[in-house]
């Protein structure tokens, strides 16, 4: 068995983050993304080979997995020649390929269970299988509905008005495949797998059906909910990487930081390697500090999370904004709000924002 991670998106929402770093590979906490969902992956013995199917910056991801020695999995790279779409995309990376194909989104982080989704999948010998989640507000989706039996009947786009709403459950990203139905998607041309594939399995009465997600799950693709996947993972409302042992009742400090004294925290914190805390600085709770990360004398921060190699200069107050990498916040600077902050950019001293 093989699994696709569709990781080609240029993320335009998390923009300016993603200029520089492609989304699969943003960093939450101490990991790339991509690594949660490999973790996921490795739930399934059967899946010999992870793919990876990129686009965007493709040598940025590579550089960062290799050939996956540090995964745990065999990875594989396909690069597009060119945006194809996510059904054009899974055929072009399924080349060669007969086994079921387990596929995620390239955005995702969820709880679900893999093996459970596949097990349905084959006990039901289906040609497709698509994981939902149930959300609070359908009116902000695209919907799917069900049969009794957990066939899929029909995809709805967004409501327009509360009488259009029949469900509350939405596509989540996860699908469970047969290659030989990919011969209906056309080569090298972009094509959706959402508008296109499911409805063709549906308009010819194959066995298509949907497994419900009702643990933990999210798209991490906007700074709004990118900041929620922190908050979620500090709460314990999803374990994952470093917080499935970590004891979220005090900072989480790398052995490998240096932190002087004189230091204040407030939990739930997160200090990577190589970050360096000077005397008098505040760490206020849901602060996180990317690896060589220097926080110097009497800075003030909560609410933020901070990507690698950014320096927070003396009495800088900055509460709430993301900073991208290799930033300079100046002395006595006052960030404040859910501002984002693209890489290498540089407050001077006494700016306020």
């Amino acid at each position: 068995m093989k699994a696709i991670l569709l990781a080609g998106g240029k993320g335009t929402r998390l923009r300016p983050l993603t200029i520089h770093t492609p989304k699969p590979v943003v960093p939450i906490f101490d990991r790339a993304f991509l690594h949660y969902q490999i973790d996921l992956l490795k739930q399934v013995p059967e899946i010999d080979e992870v793919i990876l199917s990129l686009n965007y910056q493709p040598r940025r991801i590579e550089e960062i997995f290799g050939e996956g020695a540090g995964t745990g999995v065999r990875l594989r790279y396909v690069v597009e020649p060119a945006p194809l779409g996510t059904g054009g995309a899974i055929r072009y990376a399924a080349q060669g390929i007969s086994d079921t194909l387990v596929v995620f989104n390239g955005d995702v982080m969820t709880s679900v269970d893999v093996n459970a989704v596949v097990n349905l999948h084959r006990e039901r010998k289906a040609k497709a299988t698509i994981v939902l989640t149930p959300v609070d507000n359908p009116s902000a989706y695209g919907l799917v509905e069900t049969e009794s039996d957990g066939s899929v009947r029909r995809f709805l786009e967004k409501p327009s008005s509360p009488e259009d709403i029949t469900c509350d459950t939405i596509n989540a990203g996860i699908y469970v495949l047969e290659p030989s139905t990919f011969d209906r998607i056309p080569k090298d041309v972009s094509y959706s797998i959402e508008r296109s594939y499911f409805p063709s399995l549906t308009e010819r009465k194959e066995t298509f059906v949907a497994y419900i997600e009702k643990g933990y799950w999210i798209d991490i693709g906007t700074p709004e909910k990118y900041i929620q996947v922190h908050h979620d993972m500090f709460d314990g409302r999803f374990s994952g990487g470093i917080f499935a042992t970590a004891d979220r009742s005090k900072p989480i400090i790398s052995p490998e930081a240096r932190v002087e004294d004189g230091v204040t925290f407030y939990g739930p914190s997160f200090i990577d390697a190589g970050a360096h805390v000077k005397v008098g600085a505040k760490i206020g709770p849901y602060t996180v500090l990317g690896r060589g990360v220097l926080v110097e004398e009497a800075a003030d921060l909560s609410h933020t999370i901070i990507w690698p190699n950014t320096r927070i200069s003396q009495n800088a107050v900055v509460h709430g904004p993301i900073i991208g990498r290799s930033c300079h916040v100046g002395r006595n600077a006052v960030v404040k709000g859910q501002a984002v902050l693209g890489d290498k950019s540089m407050l001077t001293d006494y700016t306020t924002t």
